[in-house]
């Protein structure tokens, strides 16, 4: 799908759905904070359509450069700049706020310099998995009366749809290889690991975990020795909405293709498809069979 394809379906839905007013009877005032990806991109392209214009705060360490020639307003801040973060909202009058791409979790391990909330906040946590690191930014926000919303909010058109979305459905080996898929995923993610396993003959090949999916995808084609392989992406039990949604793009088709992977398998309703028009068309080309799943 072309971005300009993506953008219209988008703009379809959103011109149905015009901005609320906010409690104090003014209009609500947005940020986007933006990690890495595309994610970012179509986020604040659907905002533009909605007539909603953004503050952009972008992560130095995540976002792409080329997002300062989208937004109109944007500033950049550091990873562990939390506490001016929390400032900056507060002096634009944002109450409310989307969380759009990824930040990498090994920026734990990071030569960053934290400062003190980031700092006081990771010490006093008995964990440090994904749930628990943007629960804690979260908490922060919504304490200085700061909403943030499902972060699918303005992109509702590229959630994955139940049931077959490619020309091939998938055949009986690759059915029972979803099944058990499913299974482990599930349990992967209940405990918040990672929410991707490869999957080769009902046998476990890769568990996704701070690398994402498509490094998992490919270190599963190293394990396997040319064997086919499904790839199962599952949200969380509890799945918030607003943050560390699962999503998959045309990179990551292009990886499969590669790998063998002959099976994309995600949540139906709860998985984000980036570029679903091209990612679709390219798994036909490449045969690979793409499947929303429910329970």
């Amino acid at each position: 799908m072309t971005e300009e394809s993506t953008k219209t379906g988008i703009q379809a839905a959103n011109e149905a759905a015009p901005e609320t007013p906010s409690a104090t009877g003014g209009r609500d005032r947005y940020a986007v904070i933006a990690g890495n990806g595309r994610f970012p991109f179509l986020v604040l392209e659907a905002a533009t359509d909605r007539g909603i214009d953004p503050l952009v705060v972008a992560i130095k360490e995540e976002a792409f450069p080329e997002l300062g020639k989208k937004a109109r307003e944007i500033e950049w801040l550091s990873l562990g700049e939390v506490a001016r973060l929390l400032e900056l909202l507060t002096e634009r009058g944002v109450n409310k706020v989307v969380l759009a791409g990824q930040v990498k979790h090994v920026q734990l391990f990071s030569s960053i310099k934290p400062d003190g909330v980031v700092e006081q906040t990771l010490n006093g946590m008995e964990r440090k998995n994904t749930d628990a690191l943007i629960g804690a930014f979260v908490s922060m926000l919504e304490a200085r009366g700061i909403n943030v919303v499902d972060s699918t909010l303005f992109l509702k058109p590229l959630l994955a749809h139940a049931g077959v979305m490619t020309g091939r459905p998938p055949d009986e080996g690759e059915l029972a290889d979803i099944a058990y898929g499913r299974e482990i995923a599930k349990r992967i993610a209940g405990l918040d690991i990672g929410q991707t396993i490869v999957v080769a003959d009902r046998a476990c090949v890769a568990i996704e975990a701070m690398e994402g999916t498509d490094a998992a995808i490919e270190r599963a084609a190293g394990l396997s020795n040319g064997k086919r392989l499904v790839v199962v992406k599952v949200s969380k039990p509890q799945q918030d909405m607003r943050f560390d949604v699962p999503v998959a793009g045309v990179r990551t088709i292009r990886v499969m293709q590669r790998a063998n992977a002959r099976v994309l398998a995600v949540d139906a309703e709860r998985t984000l498809l980036f570029e679903r028009e091209q990612l679709i068309g390219e798994a036909n080309q490449a045969g690979i069979t793409v499947i929303g799943m429910t329970d």
